[in-house]
């Protein structure tokens, strides 16, 4: 086994390295030159990307030198923290990370991908017996080995999802390494373990207070990790209680907004308002609907896989708007998911045990009728609900809220929200972290009964009630409108819509759909039914993101 380690100075730490395996004989040679070589560590970091949240006190307990650059410490910290507590070395990290270290002396490959799966791992077997991987597919994709075909059932889940949902992608044999497990790869033999799983034990023992006591006392406690003294950074600013409760817990100066003509779209001036409470300064990105579709290709390119979540080409250009003046940016993602933040999370009760049924995450927008008569190649075995079933055995005997929750936690932030977050940034040249995903913050939400989330007028209500005490309550308690884009509007638009329109029409749809039947969906919705924007939307993503990866490379 060869190892070629190289290093790129951005802003976030990426080790690349080429790994093959080859006879016997060459894998002893190389074994004899690690151990006459003592400027060699017998553990190599070989694929990282992430930052290490508790990092100064890792240092301290792990004897790591807190003086070294950030891309030193932090491999010195796997690696140590693999000495240390093997395979149970996340279970005293925080932040954002997926990993992949050789140890030599026992020729082992292994593994990491973060709890909530912040960052991208994939893996992928190849036909004479070796493993390739990395945090990007393309990485993949250009080793020896690899086969690039499509795989096709994907395109069925994909209909009602809207994203790429458990561990299968739409490249064959390609597979993601899910959040809260490991991988190893000894002597030709892959092996997957599982290191953590959300669990929930409501208490009724504390008040509403109580509970946002310890929200807030616990932001306060992470706040400081997020980033080092010598770094500066800005934060996103929607008219939302996430980011702004973000903001108003540091010391970030600048906020950045993105806004549209539309006004019944546009939160950039409630972000600005708030911005200004704060004292803080705002930069405003106005997205029109020309440069909204003419940045599709470049979003489906580098998302590496198709995403039919409109904000997501929103987020792309807020990102390289971002870029021109920061590398650093902070987010307010995870609170929807842990603390109930969704409006549909109102109806859990009334759903109950009906939930297992049909709840297979935040979006569900195709049924399968619709999708057998669009599709040419429908299988009535690959359900999305078979997604979730593992989950919902997960959280028999809970209630229903927990159950949603950690359905959205366990499937839709990993494959829409934080895949768009990772993906974007990084095609940016820009780095994200996100103070409210944390461990010690989903500890809280693990424990915190329903009705401390949701009531029949709120969401979010201990959330709320712990931003309060630094935001005003008008923006602690405003209503959730969430990351809304005019697409609906713009889309039904022949200005706008010419290419919606050409790949309907395109030897790539005939490929896979019956044309004339989503092309009557289009109809239907310029028609004025725009509730079919959603399906639209979904379809013309996949088409773009097929062409770029099947046909134009």
């Amino acid at each position: 086994m060869f190892l070629n380690i190289g290093r790129s100075r951005d802003n976030e730490v990426v080790i690349h390295e080429t790994l093959v395996y080859n006879e016997k004989e060459n894998e002893k040679r190389v074994c004899i030159q690690y151990n006459l070589r003592k400027d060699i560590r017998m553990i190599k970091i070989v694929e990282y990307r992430g930052h290490i949240r508790n990092w100064e006190a890792l240092c301290g307990t792990l004897g790591i030198d807190p003086s070294l650059s950030r891309e030193e410490r932090e491999e010195k910290i796997l690696i140590k923290a693999y000495e240390t507590w093997g395979y149970d070395m996340a279970s005293h990290m925080h932040g954002m990370f997926a990993f992949a270290l050789w140890d030599a002396e026992e020729q082992k490959l292994f593994c990491l991908r973060d709890h909530f799966g912040t960052k991208p791992f994939y893996y992928y077997e190849t036909a004479d017996g070796r493993l390739l991987y990395g945090t990007t597919i393309r990485r993949i994709m250009k080793q020896p080995g690899f086969v690039k075909e499509l795989n096709e059932e994907m395109l069925q889940l994909y209909l009602s999802l809207t994203y790429v949902a458990g561990e299968n992608t739409f490249f064959r044999g390609v597979k993601k390494l899910l959040p809260g497990h490991y991988l190893i790869w000894k002597e030709g033999v892959l092996r997957i373990e599982r290191y953590w799983t959300p669990e929930f034990h409501p208490d009724n023992s504390k008040s509403l207070e109580d509970w946002a006591d310890e929200i807030h006392t616990t932001i306060q406690k992470i706040m400081p990790e997020v980033k080092a003294s010598d770094e500066t950074a800005e934060s996103f600013l929607s008219g939302g209680v996430d980011s702004s409760y973000v903001l108003a817990m540091s010391d970030v100066q600048m906020t950045d907004s993105c806004g549209y003509e539309e006004a019944r779209f546009d939160e950039s001036g409630l972000a600005a308002q708030t911005a200004e409470i704060l004292g803080r300064q705002n930069s405003r990105c106005l997205i029109t609907p020309e440069e909204y579709f003419e940045i599709v290709p470049y979003v489906m390119y580098n998302m590496e896989q198709p995403l039919g979540d409109a904000s997501a080409i929103a987020f792309a250009i807020a990102c390289k708007a971002t870029a021109e003046h920061t590398k650093l940016c902070y987010s307010g993602e995870g609170a929807d998911e842990f603390f109930g933040g969704y409006n549909m999370y109102r109806n859990a009760e009334r759903y109950g045990e009906q939930l297992k049924n049909f709840y297979v995450g935040n979006t569900n927008i195709m049924k399968e009728d619709e999708k057998k008569r669009i599709l040419k190649r429908y299988d009535p075995d690959v359900l999305p609900i078979e997604l979730v079933r593992k989950i919902y055995e997960e959280t028999e005997g809970l209630d229903p809220l927990t159950k949603m929750s950690d359905v959205d936690i366990q499937i839709w932030l990993e494959g829409d929200i934080y895949l768009n977050v990772d993906k974007m940034s990084t095609a940016a040249g820009l780095e994200i972290r996100m103070p409210l995903t944390d461990r010690r913050i989903f500890d809280i939400a693990s424990r915190m009964p329903a009705k401390y989330k949701v009531n029949e007028e709120q969401n979010k209500v201990a959330f709320r009630t712990a931003a309060a005490k630094v935001l005003p309550e008008e923006i602690a308690f405003r209503k959730k409108l969430g990351f809304i884009v005019p697409i609906r509007i713009w889309m039904a638009d022949d200005r706008y819509n010419q290419d919606v329109r050409e790949k309907f029409h395109s030897d790539i749809a005939e490929k896979f759909f019956h044309v004339d039947e989503i092309n009557a969906i289009f109809d239907e919705y310029v028609g004025g039914n725009s509730d079919n924007w959603r399906k639209i939307w979904t379809v013309y993503t996949f088409l773009v993101w097929y062409e770029e990866y099947f046909v134009k490379r």
